[in-house]
C-alpha cells in the first residue's frame, strides 16, 4: 500500500478491545501486510508518562478540562511520531483508543462541551483521523465486571475509570453510540456480548473488505 490505514478500537471498559487488537494483528499479518499496534494514552515514550497521570488511580484529581490538555499533547506526540510515520510506511496501524475516547469520556461523561474537544482536535491534530473505528458495545454491568477480573488478576493500578460510578460508564456508553451514529462512514458497531471468535472474524472480514 502506497499508505497505511489507520484502525481504532473503541468502547467502554472491559469490551475486550485488547484482546481483539492482537487478534486481529495478527490475522491481518498471516496476510502478509506490516501491521503496528499501540494505545492510548501512550505510543510514545513522552505519551506513556502522561498515560500514567490519567488512568493511575494515584495519578492526579484532574478537571476535565486538564484531562483533555493532557489526552491531545499525548495524542499529538503519538500521531506525529508513530501513527504517520507508519502510515507513511505503508503499514497498518491499530490503536487500543484514540480521539473518539476523548469525546465519549471527557464529555458524554465528564461534561466538557463537545465544541471545545473538537476545537482541540482541529489545533493539535487537523484533519487527521481513524480510517476505520470499531465501537465494542455491551451492557455497563458486563463489561464493569470483566474490566474488575482483569484488573484484579493483573494488579494493575490503572483502575481511575473503572472506579467511577456506573451512571458515568451509561452516559460513556450512550456517547460512543452517538459518535457511531454521526460518523457512519468511518464507525461501525460491534455486538461485543458474542465470543471472542465471532468478534474477531466480524472485525477481520470488515477490515479485508476495505482494503480490497
Amino acid at each position: 500500500m502506497a499508505r497505511g490505514i489507520f484502525i481504532t478500537l473503541e468502547g467502554g471498559e472491559g469490551a475486550g478491545k485488547s484482546t481483539q487488537i492482537r487478534m486481529l494483528a495478527t490475522a491481518l499479518e498471516q496476510q502478509g501486510y506490516e501491521v503496528v499496534t499501540t494505545r492510548e494514552p501512550g505510543g510514545t515514550p513522552e505519551a506513556e508518562k502522561i498515560r500514567d497521570f490519567l488512568v493511575k488511580r494515584n495519578g492526579g484529581n484532574w478537571t476535565p478540562m486538564a484531562e483533555c490538555l493532557l489526552l491531545y499533547a499525548a495524542r499529538q506526540m503519538h500521531v506525529e511520531h508513530l501513527i504517520k510515520p507508519a502510515l507513511s510506511g505503508g503499514k497498518i496501524v491499530i490503536s487500543d483508543r484514540f480521539a473518539d475516547s476523548t469525546r465519549a469520556y471527557q464529555s458524554f461523561g465528564h461534561g466538557l462541551p463537545l465544541k471545545t474537544i473538537e476545537d482541540m482536535n482541529r489545533l493539535a491534530l487537523g484533519d487527521f483521523a481513524p480510517d476505520i473505528t470499531f465501537i465494542l458495545d455491551l451492557p455497563v454491568d458486563v463489561g464493569l465486571a470483566r474490566a474488575g477480573q482483569r484488573l484484579s488478576a493483573a494488579a494493575s493500578q490503572e483502575d481511575r475509570f473503572e472506579r467511577l460510578g456506573e451512571s458515568f460508564h451509561e452516559r460513556l456508553r450512550q456517547g460512543f453510540l452517538a459518535i457511531a451514529a454521526r460518523d457512519v462512514e468511518r464507525c461501525r458497531i460491534i455486538d461485543a456480548t458474542r465470543s471472542i471468535e465471532e468478534i474477531a472474524r466480524d472485525l477481520f472480514t470488515h477490515v479485508q473488505g476495505k482494503l480490497a
